[in-house]
């Protein structure tokens, strides 16, 4: 029986709490990030933001110019991470098979439930009642029968949406989308595809398996069989830790400078407070950075004191990211990884390797 997979996505997360806390922002456009005048970026954009072109990643003195209506609100990590736990204990309390991408979304593997007679979306309408009951929330979700189906078809009908793709539906499903959709498509991947023909997702699903190899190497055999539907990856739970990370996806690529730093600092928080919940520390602080072609590269520093801080995370991180970083680079992806932990490592697992090493002292 093919499995049932959920997506559940919080929407505008951030924002959303910002909203949900004070009654009198509801409505208006929201951006969460820090000032202005210090060069601050958005961390997050009400939907009522969005109708103006205001996005994650943007400098703030731009977002406001766009949108002279805009109310800046300073994050409030704390309660976001507070709201984060009391949603993914509602994900665990429907199913054991919960692996949280981040504050606001996370995979869910239900298939046990659907086996049982239980319909997918009874339990997609189920889960997004329970949020919003108990903590004010709207999520949107999406369920099929792999990760890469869910996750796109949670970001059909947002905010609040519910998009279930029938198993046997799924190729047909992704077909007439754009082939941007697909994990592992960036800017360069897209126009490498374009210019061999390839705009839709179905146009890849239709191409030879030598044919994808030949644009793409071994990555494009696997963009091709995400094109038709087939993704075996698995629902990743609880097992020892060895690293606690954290990493963003740009919607637009970013070089190197104030933004970026910026988002470094926003990941570095991140990771910092996992870290602080899960009561470990670190001996090695790494970056993951991907370039606008889809080059990945890792660095890491090895550290004779463990740390779990804000500010050592990030200073370790800024001159690791000054190391790789060149003019004229462009980034899609950012993140950050702390591993040699000591302290309660029985969490969660994984999230990415890290590669070249270096001693800090």
């Amino acid at each position: 029986m093919p499995r049932t997979i959920i997506h559940a996505d919080l929407d505008a997360f951030y924002a959303s709490v910002e909203q949900l806390d004070r009654p009198e922002l509801r409505g208006k456009p929201v951006v969460v990030g820090g000032s202005p005048e210090g060069r601050g970026v958005v961390a997050a954009a009400s939907y009522e933001a969005r109708r103006f072109g205001l996005r994650s990643a943007m400098p703030m003195s731009r977002a406001l110019r766009l949108c002279l209506d805009a109310v800046r609100v300073s994050p409030r990590f704390d309660r976001y991470a507070e709201l984060s736990r009391q949603v993914m204990a509602i994900f665990r309390a429907l199913t054991p098979l919960v692996e949280p991408l981040s504050m606001d979304e996370a995979f869910l593997d239900v298939s046990g439930w659907v086996e049982d007679g239980v319909a997918p979306e009874q339990l997609a309408r189920e889960l997004k009642r329970e949020v919003r009951e108990r903590t004010g929330l709207t999520l949107s979700i999406g369920a099929g029968s792999s990760k890469s189906v869910a996750k796109i078809a949670s970001d059909l009908e947002k905010p609040d949406g519910l998009v279930v793709v029938p198993p046997g539906t799924e190729a047909a499903f992704l077909a007439p989308m754009p082939i941007r959709v697909l994990w592992g498509v960036g800017p360069k991947t897209e126009q490498v595809l374009v210019r061999a023909g390839i705009r839709t997702v179905g146009d890849l699903a239709r191409r030879t398996e030598k044919d994808a190899e030949r644009l793409l190497g071994s990555h494009g055999v696997f963009l091709r069989d995400l094109a038709r539907g087939i993704d075996d990856a698995p629902v990743v739970t609880e097992h020892e830790r060895k690293s606690v990370g954290a990493e963003e996806t740009f919607a637009e690529d970013i070089a190197d400078g104030v933004a970026l730093r910026a988002e470094l600092r926003r990941i570095a928080e991140r990771v910092a407070q996992r870290m602080q919940r899960a009561g470990v520390r670190a001996h090695t602080v790494a970056i993951k950075l991907r370039y606008a072609d889809f080059t990945t590269v890792t660095r890491q520093s090895s550290l004779k004191v463990a740390v779990d801080g804000v500010e050592e995370i990030d200073t370790v991180a800024s001159r690791l990211l000054s190391d790789i970083a060149q003019p004229g680079d462009r980034f899609r992806l950012l993140g950050i990884q702390c591993s040699r932990l000591i302290g309660n490592v029985l969490v969660q697992g994984v999230l990415w390797d890290a590669g070249a090493e270096s001693e800090v002292p």
